[in-house]
């Protein structure tokens, strides 16, 4: 599953290198919808939903959840109902993937992180009706739910961060 895939390059790169995947993708807008559609090969099993990515469709189980720059449109109270929302549809030890956004600690690149989170909150706020103005908690939201984190790496002078982790159950699947 992947929410927010936007005009659909990193789905039509999955879907060349996995050729028999199944996605569902989330979007809320049918222009982006309609973009990655024009990106994918005819033969592609991918089924697209238009609408509130908070509600997310009754599929699964997922082996995969992607999140690349969709979290940190959400509040900290929608990502976390996100985040539990969708583990009722995974599998028993699916992974989820997120690229984002991150405020940097260390001097210099705290600066800039720190202006080109207020200009990207800023212009999406104007353009879009974005209503958040800062990042969720993601890690926290995540770890909560149950996750632990396999992977990072981080490129901008730390500003984008891309996280592997891995659901963690015990006992039986759920």
């Amino acid at each position: 599953m992947i929410a927010g895939e936007g005009d659909g390059r990193f789905l039509s790169r999955l879907v060349e290198q996995n050729p028999g995947v199944k996605v569902d993708v989330l979007e809320s807008s049918a222009e982006m919808i309609r973009l990655a559609r024009q990106r994918l090969p005819p033969n592609a099993q991918v089924t697209f939903h238009q609408g509130d990515a908070l509600q997310p469709p009754q599929g699964g189980p997922y082996d995969l959840v992607v999140t690349h720059f969709f979290l940190d449109c959400l509040s900290d109270e929608e990502t976390v109902r996100f985040i539990q929302g969708v583990k009722q549809h995974l599998s028993f030890s699916a992974v989820w993937l997120v690229s984002d956004f991150q405020q940097v600690s260390f001097w210099p690149a705290n600066w800039h992180s720190w202006l080109w989170l207020r200009v990207m909150y800023g212009f999406f706020r104007v353009f879009t009706g974005l209503r958040t103005a800062k990042l969720p908690q993601i890690d926290r939201a995540l770890h909560a739910a149950g996750f632990e984190l396999q992977a990072r790496e981080e490129e901008r002078f730390g500003l984008i961060v891309s996280q592997l982790w891995r659901l963690e159950r015990k006992g039986s699947q759920l």
